[in-house]
């Protein structure tokens, strides 16, 4: 089996790192090249989903205080906006209401006055 080290498509840098020029669809020597080559692959897919994480770890705190605050924001919107949305019924039953406060209103004025003769 051929090394990678040996191989003309493995180029070194100039720190010292390996560079594979090698495709697997038009320049493989050999069937393990193929493996080596997913692996390589695999790898850098693990190294950026990683990377990735690493920074939405980073952003969770700022989202959660923007989640907080833009919940607080739409909480306060809709209760100035809730005189919009008031029912027939709580129009209804807050008519009612007043109407009971103004017949005790007058139920205790009577009272008074009875009282005073």
């Amino acid at each position: 089996m051929l090394q990678c080290t040996e191989c003309e498509f493995c180029q070194k840098d100039k720190q010292g790192r390996l560079r594979f020029r090698c495709n697997p669809f038009v320049n493989i020597k050999e069937p393990e090249c193929v493996n080596k080559w997913m692996l390589l692959k695999l790898d850098a897919m693990v190294r950026s989903y990683q990377a990735t994480l690493s920074f939405y770890q980073k952003l969770a705190p700022l989202q959660e205080k923007m989640f907080r605050h833009i919940e607080r924001e739409l909480d306060e919107v809709d209760e100035a906006d809730q005189w919009k949305y008031q029912t027939e019924d709580d129009n209804q039953q807050s008519d009612d209401d007043q109407q009971s406060d103004d017949n005790q209103q007058s139920d205790d004025d009577q009272d008074q006055w009875d009282a005073k003769l």
